[in-house]
């Protein structure tokens, strides 16, 4: 039995490369030492660019959510895709909710003038004075009363005025009252006034973020003030005392707000002058609403759709677009017709050309100095593939032919054409 360095025996000298030294050549490994070898190598460390290996996906990426969850993800995903925004609405809202108030406050200040008090006075039918006081006195103790209301006077300012006896002019109690009622006016007025700012804020952002919200805005806002002041109306016209009752129940408290006859603001402000105060309030909202509703209703142009007439017009000429042959069979036939016949490559050459355009290509082959002979003049033969018996219905001498490439001779199976010859 051999050792086992016996079997390592070195290369041949043939074997080795030229120009190398046996010493320093290295010895063969088996299969066995280079798997071996392999295997000790150590893998290269992640990120230092030599081998790179994905890493295992986890547990999370392969697990799919149930369908249920995949579907509301969906639906909330387009929601939110197609949801419009809130602050134009909510703009919108505010608009047609301020502009009924503001409406109102405007026609109260108009009610709440000098203006109007001089029109009641002077106006036919309004009642007189049972107590003494000329037009002259009410209006000018009624415009005390007014001016006060809008001022920012104490209540010495009513309570000091004294009449021509040197009595006071006004009680304690109408005094308080009229303390009552201007704080009601100055409030009103203020938040007509808070109402009017906020209002042009919304048109303000509603002209930058929504076009035509501001129309929407006061269209909503007319038809609201529509049915308010209709409703209100309506309840005065059937029971005025109730309603003026109630009215200022809301405002004042029991007891302070009625008065003797005999009274200075009756005697100045008689249940007349309020009636007449509610319909000149309840018109000019009205009228106001009424323009407001015209100038804001939605038409095809403000809401940028075109006309029906355009629209009419567009859809038929989008009609003809698409049908270029028109709608009519017979026009197409027609069509189909004239376009055979203009056609000499699709015409059979088999069928006889009509006399009248024989007739015609002959006059003008005999202006051109092409002699026709025969009974040819007057019918033209029918073109078949028998030489003799063109010959013999055309007569001895052959009707000349026009040929398709333009030239004329007396050959009997050319084709003749149907559109203008070329010997014109």
């Amino acid at each position: 039995m051999k050792p086992a360095s016996a079997d390592k025996r070195p290369a041949p000298a043939s074997d080795r490369a030229p120009g190398t030294d046996a010493a320093s050549a290295p010895e063969p490994l088996s299969r066995a030492d280079r798997k071996a070898a392999e295997a000790a190598v150590e893998p290269a460390p992640k990120g230092s660019g030599g081998h790179f290996s994905e890493p295992l996906p986890t547990s999370a990426l392969q697990i799919r959510p149930p369908e249920e969850e995949v579907q509301r993800r969906n639906a909330e995903r387009e929601h939110a895709a197609n949801a419009k925004p809130v602050a134009p609405r909510v703009m919108q809202v505010l608009l047609a909710v301020c502009f009924p108030v503001i409406l109102l406050v405007l026609a109260v200040r108009a009610v709440a003038s000098p203006l109007f008090l001089w029109v009641e006075y002077n106006r036919p039918g309004f009642p007189g004075d049972g107590y003494g006081f000329s037009t002259d006195d009410r209006m000018t103790y009624g415009s005390y009363a007014v001016d006060y209301l809008s001022n920012w006077s104490g209540p010495r300012y009513l309570g000091e005025l004294v009449n021509r006896n040197g009595d006071k002019l006004f009680g304690e109690g109408e005094v308080s009252h009229m303390a009552d009622v201007k704080l009601v006016i100055l409030s009103a007025f203020g938040a007509g006034a808070l109402l009017i700012l906020l209002s042009l804020i919304a048109i303000i952002y509603l002209r930058r973020r929504s076009p035509g919200g501001v129309r929407r805005g006061l269209f909503a806002g007319s038809i609201v003030t529509l049915v308010i002041i209709i409703s209100l109306g309506v309840l005065a016209v059937l029971g005025w005392e109730q309603f003026f009752t109630q009215f200022h129940s809301v405002f004042f408290a029991s007891g302070t707000w009625t008065f003797a006859l005999q009274d200075t603001l009756i005697r100045l402000f008689p249940g007349q002058f309020w009636v007449d105060g509610g319909i000149v309030v309840a018109g000019l909202v009205l009228i106001a609403s009424l323009i407001t509703l015209i100038l804001t209703w939605p038409t095809r142009k403000r809401r940028g759709l075109p006309k029906k007439r355009r629209a009419a017009a567009a859809d038929e000429a989008a009609d003809a677009a698409g049908d270029p042959a028109g709608t009519d069979p017979t026009a197409v036939d027609s069509k189909e017709s004239d376009s055979t016949e203009s056609d000499p490559t699709e015409a059979d050459p088999a069928e006889p050309v009509p006399a009248k355009r024989s007739r015609f290509r002959r006059d003008k082959a005999g202006k051109s100095g092409v002699a026709a002979a025969g009974p040819a003049q007057t019918d033209e033969p029918a073109a078949t593939d028998d030489p003799a018996a063109t010959d013999a219905a055309a007569g001895s001498t052959p009707a000349p032919v026009t040929r398709e490439s333009g030239t004329t001779g007396t050959g009997t199976h050319d084709t003749p054409t149907r559109g203008h010859s070329s010997a014109v």
